[in-house]
């Protein structure tokens, strides 16, 4: 990943939660290319999970990359090209259909999150954790121009309307941060199934507590206890610190 190989380990989860008939999210774990997805798909029956699952088989191509900036256009170049294959689907079914996507890209040291919709990327360092993505919902965006409290956003009736999907249009909107990946880091990537029973908190606390296979299982089945109204998928990277052996290698497990 870096000049002094850190290792780390990853691993993901998904379950269609406790109302939903099917489970139209998706998810890869590829850490041998330095990717990690999750996509949540729309669109109904036999529709949403079409589009994240084009999501998530396009990038499952991206093969392995020679710098940080060509694994970046591998990804943009997989996510057009699914995107366009969602276009054809809605197209000939006559109906709208599209997934949100949150990914991680980790190569030489450096990452870069990258997402569209309200599927989110959260980072731990030194304790703390934070929010990398930043949802592209209409809830968001009336907080952004301070038109909702806080308060109010949690039980705003369009809450859950998201503004930017892949599939939903010819162009992509896609946001993206980027950084240095330090020793201790932990990403964690979900989409709204979970943040919608769990918080803040008790993602850091499950994730800095446990191996990730573990963080993952536990923070599934608080979801699952408390009502699981959506579909939840969960993907946590951890990095170990290259020195004392806290992870003894990479770890490729999948869920």
């Amino acid at each position: 990943m870096n000049d002094v190989a850190l290792p780390f380990e990853s691993f993901g989860v998904s379950h269609r939660g406790c109302v939903r008939e099917l489970n139209e999210d998706s998810y890869l774990v590829e850490p041998s290319t330095g990717l990690w997805v999750v996509a949540d798909g729309m669109g109904g029956h036999d529709a949403g999970e079409v589009a994240s699952a084009s999501i998530v088989d396009h990038l499952a191509t991206i093969g392995i990359a020679s710098s940080a900036p060509d694994l970046r256009a591998r990804f943009e170049d997989r996510l057009s090209r699914a995107n366009a294959e969602i276009r054809r689907i809605s197209q000939s079914r006559g109906v709208t259909i599209g997934s949100t996507v949150a990914a991680l890209l980790a190569m030489d040291g450096r990452f870069a999150c990258l997402w569209a919709g309200d599927s989110r990327v959260y980072l731990i360092r030194n304790g703390s954790i934070s929010q990398i993505s930043r949802d592209h919902t209409e809830v968001q965006e009336l907080l952004d121009k301070g038109m909702i409290s806080a308060a109010e956003a949690l039980t705003w009736p369009r809450r859950n309307v998201i503004t930017h999907a892949v599939g939903v249009s010819d162009e992509i909107v896609i946001d993206f941060q980027q950084g240095e990946i330090m020793p201790g880091d932990i990403f964690v990537l979900s989409t709204d199934g979970l943040t919608a029973h769990v918080t803040d908190a008790e993602i850091e606390a499950a994730a800095v507590s446990a191996t990730p296979q573990a963080a993952c299982e536990n923070l599934l089945q608080m979801v699952l206890a408390r009502g699981g109204t959506d579909n939840v998928t969960i993907v946590l990277v951890k990095i170990g610190d290259g020195g004392n052996g806290a992870y003894p290698g990479p770890s490729r497990a999948e869920g």
